[in-house]
């Protein structure tokens, strides 16, 4: 009675040691929010951030004693280091890595096992023919181990080595203890549902499709970055330049001021006119401010494509583009460009992916739906002895041996899951195709519009650059006009707003000319450039 207390006491202190193993402040990665920090709006607080001076005219005229430090760099270069830098791309750069490693584990299904299995059992039942109630003690000991081969074909093949001892205090026992082996192979075989092949390499299928579409997005991923850097470099050009020009506005402004000034000290103009050349003075600094501002948002939003050290959003390091624009009239055609656009854009490619997903989604759920018959088949093996080795000898002599074999049958009363699962599939791939005939309408009008958009900023670059020269004419005009005393300050800087506005939109329409250029790179699913770009995944490190 006591070994029995200390058997179940030796139990139960084993499973409340595992248990307490679990320490609930192992140093795990948890994360605990509070209620103030999710409900709880808090201020900004201005007046924290008062200035103590206000900034005048003449403080936002005055230079900083250091001008910032400048990199210059052309649109490859951009390109290059968008590539390896943008943090969008490095996100991206993992998936296909993730995917990999989904179609290594559903290949890994068919790999082999090991397995064992030991126990030990004691027993002591009482025996109601003796008076003396002593009963019949004994012990067993079951040892098997062996390997599990999963087929393609879906059965599944199995060798097993047992191994066994037993002994009891019974009487009419003739050899204790007794030892016996066996040896088996055995074999399970599906011949209708799970059944072949092709149903059972479904899932590996679909994972390799899933990496293709991964591929194919990670590459679009990349045709993204690029675009989005041409995109991006092209308006902090423009953003230069217009400071330029306001720049240029902001010093005919002060050259008409000095004009008007030296006229009315000649007795030749009137006190107003120094009032009008001011007043234009003022207005033409406000453009430089908004300008300035412009070209500081396109700073950051060029760092941060660029993800480079030192050239931080925050940092004062202007990054300087040195690659002009090109303007080239291109004669496209519509038909050929939507062809390609359709073959290489990997929307499209996704989308035939997609289906054929479908499709092997509907020959697995058509397997799904058939009845179950499994044919079963194990050979044996089987040895015994006074001894292991006695035991092991006649197993190995194979003098004792038995064939088992055995059909499973099971057919469904009904099978609806099994139909609406196959009908679920045939509207799934209804759907993807149903898709895929929208979204190559769609590419023909996105190819069309950025043609459209092309040749429409191509006039607008002719129109603007002739009105530009027109302008220029016309300020010099006036100028002279005013040095005559035929015309006003007022007069003056309306042309050389004009003048100004003309230039603006010229530099508009050149940038966006070659931004156009990269939309309709973009639509057909190629790049701008002389050279292909090939990209990697991420290095494995799982660090």
């Amino acid at each position: 009675m006591k070994k029995k207390i200390g058997i179940i006491t030796f139990a139960f202190i084993t499973v409340f040691f595992i248990n307490g193993c679990q320490d609930p402040e192992a140093p795990y990665y948890t994360m605990k929010v509070s209620d103030e920090k999710v409900k709880t709006i808090d201020t900004l607080p201005l007046e924290e951030f008062e200035s103590e001076e206000q900034p005048t005219i003449n403080s936002i005229l005055d230079l900083p004693e250091e001008a910032p430090k400048k990199v210059d760099l052309t649109l490859e270069e951009c390109r290059a280091l968008a590539l390896e830098n943008n943090l969008d791309l490095k996100v991206q750069l993992i998936s296909p890595n993730i995917a990999q490693e989904s179609v290594n584990a559903e290949r890994a299904k068919f790999e082999a096992a090991f397995f064992t299995n030991v126990d030990y059992y004691k027993f002591d039942t009482p025996d109601i023919f003796n008076v003396n109630l002593d009963g019949t003690q004994g012990d067993n000991t079951n040892w098997d181990w062996g390997v599990n081969l999963p087929l393609q074909t879906g059965g599944t093949v199995t060798f097993d080595l047992a191994d066994n001892r037993s002994s009891s205090n019974t009487e009419n026992v003739v050899i204790d203890p007794v030892f016996s082996n066996d040896m088996s192979v055995s074999i399970s075989q599906p011949l209708l549902r799970d059944a072949g092949i092709r149903t059972n390499t479904h899932s590996i299928r679909v994972a390799e499709y899933n990496k293709s579409i991964t591929d194919a997005r990670t590459k679009l991923e990349v045709i993204r970055v690029i675009a989005a850097m041409d995109r991006v470099y092209w308006r902090l050009y423009a953003a230069f330049k217009q400071l330029e020009v306001r720049t240029q506005q902001y010093d005919l402004a002060h050259e008409q001021l000095e004009r008007a000034k030296r006229f009315v000290k000649a007795g030749k103009r009137a006190q107003i006119e120094v009032k009008r050349a001011e007043a234009a003075l003022a207005q033409s600094l406000e453009s430089i401010i908004f300008a300035e501002n412009n070209l500081r948002n396109r700073q950051r939003e060029m760092k941060l494509t660029l993800n480079m050290a030192g050239l931080e959003t925050g940092g004062a390091t202007a990054i300087i583009p040195t690659t002009e624009p090109n303007p080239v009239h291109y004669t496209f055609e519509g038909g050929l460009l939507i062809d390609q656009a359709i073959e290489n854009r990997m929307e499209m490619l996704e989308l035939e992916l997609e289906i054929a997903k479908a499709v092997s989604q509907i020959d697995y759920m058509k397997n799904q739906a058939l009845p179950i018959i499994n044919l079963n088949y194990t050979y044996n093996i089987n040895g015994t002895g006074e001894s292991r080795n006695d035991s092991y000898d006649l197993l190995f002599d194979n003098d004792f041996a038995d064939h088992r074999l055995g059909v499973q049958l099971n057919i469904p009363l009904g099978n609806e899951r099994a139909k609406s699962n196959l009908r679920q599939a045939y509207f799934q791939r209804r759907q993807v195709l149903a898709s895929k005939e929208g979204r190559t309408a769609l590419i023909e009008v996105e190819v069309l519009n950025a043609l459209d958009q092309l040749e429409t900023n191509w006039q607008r670059i002719l129109a603007t650059r002739q009105s530009t020269l027109l302008e220029a004419r016309l300020y010099e005009a006036e100028v002279h006009q005013f040095e005559n005393g035929l015309t006003t300050s007022t007069d003056v800087r309306e042309t050389q707003t004009n003048l100004t506005n003309a230039q603006s939109t010229e530099i508009n329409a050149l940038t966006e000319y070659q931004i156009a250029l990269v939309d309709l790179a973009y639509a057909t699913g190629t790049l701008l450039g002389a050279a292909q770009i090939d990209w990697e995944p991420a290095p494995a490190d799982l660090r």
